[in-house]
């Protein structure tokens, strides 16, 4: 598939994926979700790549909502339809196995915001701007907004951002736990890749069985959430990267683990 909304390079096992369309403030339009629908599959199905990154083009916008001229044309049935597609779109990234990174260099706002939050972790430039303003337009988030947000930074603050529609900068973002951490603008991209480059570097089945666990032990009882848990560790136990990272550690080297 040629993309015309995204920039998409595999560069030493990361998928560099930018939202590309800068004049629009990379406003997701149907033809952008597609793409990245498209772009989770790769990246949950070809071995090589190991993690990716997602941005935005330019210095203004990661993602500032949705395409407000596609919103102004639908009836009920069209925005259901749309809200499922972006939904499927998002929970691809999050399923996919591998860890994906957001660096949000500016507006992150309704489905940009939601975007990001389909993302394991979430680096922002000091730049950025963080909302879910949908209700200033008579609508609700669709992309998942009213279901991870509370999730990521608890009801009361969910409410607040959704019913208010106000927009936080960066480091408000990151005293709720939206962000986990907040760089200079120039130093975004480069703090990313290392972030990922650092998990990159742990034992990769490890990292994905940890991604499930959380994912779908958020679901569960704590019953239910722990004995996930100890059937994933006793998974690992079987495997020649838990044996590598324990021997490894004795021999005091790096492990170089095969994911196997």
């Amino acid at each position: 598939m040629g993309y015309q909304t995204l920039l998409f390079e595999i560069k030493d096992a990361i998928a560099f994926i930018t939202i590309n369309r800068p004049d629009k403030l990379n406003a997701l339009n149907d033809q952008v979700v597609d793409e990245l629908a498209h772009a989770a599959d790769r990246v949950a199905t070809e071995g090589a790549i190991k993690g990716a990154i997602l941005t935005g083009a330019g210095t203004k916008a990661f993602v500032a909502g949705a395409d407000i001229g596609d919103l102004a044309k639908q009836g009920p049935f069209d925005g259901k339809a749309r809200a499922l597609r972006g939904q499927a779109m998002l929970r691809r990234f999050e399923t996919c196995g591998k860890p994906v990174v957001a660096a949000v260099n500016g507006y992150a706002l309704g489905g940009g915001c939601e975007l990001a939050m389909a993302c394991h972790l979430r680096i922002a430039s000091e730049h950025a701007r963080f909302g879910q303003p949908e209700v200033k337009l008579g609508i609700a988030p669709g992309y998942g907004g009213t279901q991870r947000l509370p999730r990521i930074v608890g009801k009361g603050n969910a409410l607040y951002l959704i019913l208010t529609a106000e927009l936080i900068d960066a480091h408000e973002a990151h005293r709720i736990g939206l962000v986990n951490k907040v760089v200079p603008p120039g130093e975004l991209l480069a703090t990313t890749e290392q972030l990922l480059r650092s998990i990159l570097s742990m034992g990769p089945l490890a990292v994905r069985l940890a991604l499930e666990a959380v994912d779908q032990g958020l679901e569960m009882t704590l019953e239910e959430g722990l004995l996930l848990e100890a059937n994933h560790f006793g998974l690992l136990a079987a495997t020649q990267d838990m044996k590598e990272g324990l021997t490894a550690f004795l021999e005091k080297r790096a492990p170089r683990f095969a994911g196997r």
